[in-house]
């Protein structure tokens, strides 16, 4: 059967990220037997009529289409992107009366309200690949799902998760957006932040892929695509099994060297582990901090405290590896004393930005949600498909701003609002710098150089 699958991302900031979701179904469904086509919106300027075009020359028999995010999770300047999507999926039923099958982790937090808004048929939550292979196989009999959310309490175990299948048009407009490249080496969280959505969609068990199947991802995506930088976006790249070390040291048994980043916890490193990982080519790293006082970090669910963010950014300084860290003012437990306290913590560190929100959105089914319903922020009857914000009982919102502002204010690396920067971030985009390009307003830090970085054997 020909399935078309489009991207329907449309956040560019703080840089444009490759559609790995959509590759990785794309390969699932290739590898039973299906053909597939993949058009990213992004790509295509987010033209609408691009879509209907692509609908009207492949005449497929199923379009899926992939939501990364519903909001851009910004109080101060909130982007909602759920509308294009509902956009997308109208111009799809003026030309085309086959299913319409939506996923995507934007989808899967809060499904049944997705559904509703947008219209599509049907939807998958969770993992898509071996549930989209098998809508497949029974759409080609004439068979369909009863209910429109399908769902698997099983998930995809090591060499089940596939190697993702990178479209050769997509990827030469990515790598003309910062050159930076997706991938995934683990699914699954077993830690508890009360906010996050991670274990809801992927477990709460750690999965990991065979390491040589992941080097060989990055050897095509070197060899094949010509990529400059990759992006490892696992939710935490160093896990506590520390298995992410068998990647780093097959990266090295094959003699590789390609600019890397990813998201890490501030515990359990050591400087052994960091210089592997340099070798490899690591530049930077995005450290989880969340919240920015022993107060609030342990009212988050955190396992570490400010004293650990604080060695583990000294740890990856003294490895002259960039740093950037991400805070939340305003979660249960804090007040005023831990906003000032906070704020003076972020500010001590050295050789590193920090991004400041104010307020936590409340996704759905998280601990998070549960104490928003408990305080009467939030109703049984709120799909918070319209976006709400956390911001603890006692802490105005007029302040809480206003002090954030004045706090950081003429700090050039400590960044509030969160997306003070993202123009300027995308404008060297196209200048030809490749990375994250954060790692620029580290305080002494090298500039990223222009245009592909080196990267190969």
């Amino acid at each position: 059967m020909k399935i078309l699958l489009i991207g329907a991302n449309v956040a560019s900031t703080p840089y444009y990220v490759y559609p790995l979701g959509i590759a990785m179904v794309s390969s699932a469904l290739n590898n039973a037997g299906h053909a597939v086509r993949q058009i990213d919106f992004l790509q295509n300027n987010m033209s609408l009529e691009s879509i209907e075009n692509e609908i009207r020359s492949f005449s497929p028999g199923i379009i899926g289409i992939s939501m990364r995010n519903i909001d851009n999770v910004n109080l101060l300047n909130e982007q909602r992107y759920i509308d294009a999507v509902e956009e997308i999926v109208k111009r799809v039923r003026q030309v085309s009366s086959v299913p319409v099958v939506m996923g995507g982790s934007g989808f899967s937090i809060m499904p049944e309200a997705v559904l509703d808004k947008i219209g599509a048929d049907y939807g998958i939550v969770g993992e898509g690949e071996s549930l989209m292979v098998q809508f497949a196989d029974n759409a080609q009999k004439g068979i369909y799902p009863e209910n429109r959310c399908i769902r698997s309490s099983n998930f995809l175990q090591g060499k089940e998760i596939p190697s993702a299948s990178y479209d050769l048009d997509i990827m030469q407009f990515y790598q003309k957006s910062g050159n930076i490249a997706s991938l995934q080496t683990k699914r699954g969280c077993n830690h508890k932040c009360i906010y996050c959505s991670y274990p809801l969609l992927e477990g709460s068990a750690v999965r990991l892929r065979d390491p040589a199947s992941v080097v060989n991802d990055i050897e095509i995506l070197i060899n094949d695509h010509k990529v400059g930088y990759i992006f490892f976006t696992d939710s935490v790249f160093n896990d506590d099994e520390e298995a992410y070390i068998e990647v780093i040291r097959e990266m090295k048994s094959r003699k590789i060297n390609i600019p890397w980043t990813a998201f890490f916890k501030p515990e359990g490193l050591k400087d052994e582990h960091i210089a592997l990982m340099k070798e490899t080519g690591l530049k930077a790293v995005e450290i989880g901090a969340d919240a920015s006082t022993d107060t609030t970090l342990k009212r988050l669910g955190k396992p570490f405290r400010f004293k650990d963010i604080a060695e583990c950014n000294d740890l990856f300084a003294r490895h002259q590896v960039a740093t950037a860290h991400f805070y939340m003012f305003g979660c249960p437990g804090e007040t005023k004393d831990t906003v000032m306290e906070g704020l003076e913590n972020i500010k001590s560190l050295k050789n590193t930005v920090s991004f400041i929100f104010m307020g936590i959105r409340i996704l759905p089914n998280t601990i998070l949600h549960r104490i928003a319903l408990d305080e009467g922020l939030v109703s049984n009857k709120d799909s918070l498909l319209e976006s709400v914000y956390y911001i603890a009982p006692g802490i105005e919102r007029q302040w809480l701003e206003k002090t954030l502002t004045d706090g950081f204010s003429g700090i050039r690396n400590c960044v509030f609002p969160p997306d003070a920067m993202d123009g300027s971030l995308q404008f060297l985009h196209k200048l030809g710098y490749s990375g994250s390009l954060w790692d620029m307003l580290v305080p002494g830090g090298k500039k990223t150089r222009k245009h592909r970085a080196n990267a190969g054997k």
